[in-house]
This record gives C-alpha cells, sequence and structure tokens, in this order.
C-alpha cells in the first residue's frame, strides 16, 4: 500500500483543530465512552433539576417511592454509564493486547446522531467495532423461513447489525479516494456486564457470524487485530491521521450541532 505515502496525509483539513492534529502522534486518538458519558451526565443532570423544581413533600416520597417515569430516566442514566464502562474498559484491553496498532474512539457518524465507538487501524484492513455489554447468552439463530436473527438473553437484537452495516459504510466513504483498495471490516464487540468477572455469553470455541459479521469477545478481537497483513506501521499511522480528521470526535461534533 505505498500510494498512501504519496497522500499530504498530514496537512490539517477544514475544521481539525490543533488538538486532533497533536492527538495523532500517539496511537489512539480520542476518548472512549465519551458519547455515553455525556448522554449519562446530560440524563443526571436533567434528572437533579426535575428533582430541584419539586417541593419537598414531593421530594421525599420521589425518593422513597419513585414513579415510573423517574425509574425510566434512572434506568436510562445507569445504562449509558455503563456503556461509558465497556468500551472504556474495551480500549483499554485493546491497547494493551495491540500494542501496534492504532485506533480512533468515539467518532462522529456524518449526517447521523449515531457514532462510532471504536476504528481500528489493523495489518489485514481497517475494523469498525460496536462495543456492547449485555448480560445472559448471545446466539446467532437460523429459522427455517426467514433472515437469521442475533439475540441476546433470548431478545432479538438484530438492529445492531443493521446499525453496525451503517457504520461499515460510513468509514468505507471516509476512505475514499487515498488511491487504494483498502478493506473495511466490521463486527461486534461484546464485553462482560459489571461483576461477571470476564465472562461474556459467546460460544467457547467458535465466532459465530450474521450477514458476515463476527461477534468477538475482547480476547478474540485482539488476536485479530494482531495478524499480518499488507498494512504496514508507516501506512496505518497515514490512514488514522486522515480518518480522524474526516471523522471528528462524535461529542465535539454533536455539540457543535
Amino acid at each position: 500500500m505505498r500510494q498512501l505515502h504519496g497522500c499530504a496525509l498530514t496537512k490539517s483539513a477544514p475544521g481539525a483543530d490543533a488538538s486532533d492534529t497533536m492527538a495523532a502522534e500517539d496511537l489512539h486518538i480520542g476518548a472512549a465512552g465519551s458519547s455515553a458519558r455525556h448522554q449519562a451526565e446530560r440524563l443526571r443532570l436533567d434528572r437533579e433539576q426535575r428533582t430541584r423544581e419539586q417541593g419537598p413533600v414531593a421530594r421525599a416520597g420521589t425518593s422513597f417511592f419513585p414513579p415510573p417515569d423517574t425509574r425510566r430516566r434512572r434506568l436510562q442514566e445507569r445504562n449509558w454509564a455503563t456503556g461509558t464502562e465497556g468500551e472504556e474498559g474495551l480500549a483499554a484491553c485493546l491497547s494493551r493486547r495491540c500494542p501496534e496498532v492504532p485506533m480512533l474512539h468515539d467518532r462522529a457518524a456524518p449526517l447521523s446522531r449515531a457514532n462510532i465507538d471504536h476504528i481500528a487501524i489493523a495489518p489485514s484492513g481497517v475494523y469498525v467495532i460496536d462495543c456492547r455489554r449485555y448480560r445472559g447468552k448471545i446466539e446467532v439463530t437460523t429459522p427455517l423461513f426467514g433472515p437469521q436473527k442475533l439475540k441476546v438473553n433470548g431478545r432479538n437484537r438484530t438492529s445492531l447489525i443493521r446499525g453496525l452495516e451503517r457504520q461499515v459504510a460510513h468509514v468505507q466513504a471516509a476512505l475514499s479516494g487515498l488511491g487504494a483498495e483498502i478493506p473495511v471490516h466490521g463486527c461486534l464487540c461484546f464485553v462482560a456486564p459489571a461483576g461477571d468477572f470476564g465472562i461474556v455469553g459467546l460460544p467457547i470455541f467458535r465466532t459465530p457470524k450474521i450477514d458476515g459479521y463476527p461477534l468477538y469477545h475482547a480476547g478474540r478481537l485482539a488476536r485479530r487485530l494482531n495478524r499480518s497483513g499488507p498494512i504496514d506501521g508507516e501506512d496505518a499511522r497515514a490512514l488514522q491521521q486522515e480518518l480522524a480528521r474526516r471523522l471528528p470526535p462524535a461529542v465535539r461534533s454533536r455539540a457543535a450541532a
């Protein structure tokens, strides 16, 4: 992939600030879990504001007997905080186990409110990684009629694959025009729920796939990222810098909107 070396990949693009350019000196760009943390904080502040607007009697009653809406909001806040911990933990794990693989974290998906959790530029290609933290058995079922389904603890979660497809398409579009065929792979990576001591509900001896997208735990994903391939270290850093400019941080992008 030597043709990448001729690209002007170190010049700042319009809209890129100095912090992004300086951060490209590191193998990891961006803060993992920033979007989830932002959502959890927004929900917490909204909850506290609602509490302050109540009278003392109502506040006391809500603390002991929270109404359904309050319970729902607390659950949403807790879920976003849990997602933050999962993304941070995965980023830390991959940093340890894939020390030569450049990565980007929490990037904005163009023309969307969604974000891309992690992007790894490995020797074998660019990996779009959607991090998920669920409790329960994770399986791919194939009904007699109809498409495959992704189920987690018995619930249909196939919509996660449709979201991953969109993320892969965003990264493929961001890589267009670089003068090289760069393979882009999408995957879901499941991390252990809080208190489960690293236990993930995936099969032990195989990697399930749905619509061609593999379902990994962190260890299997790390082994995949460390495989050899045509992208050398210099090309990987160049791709990392270009993707950092074309896909800005999700939280900053959302605040600007």
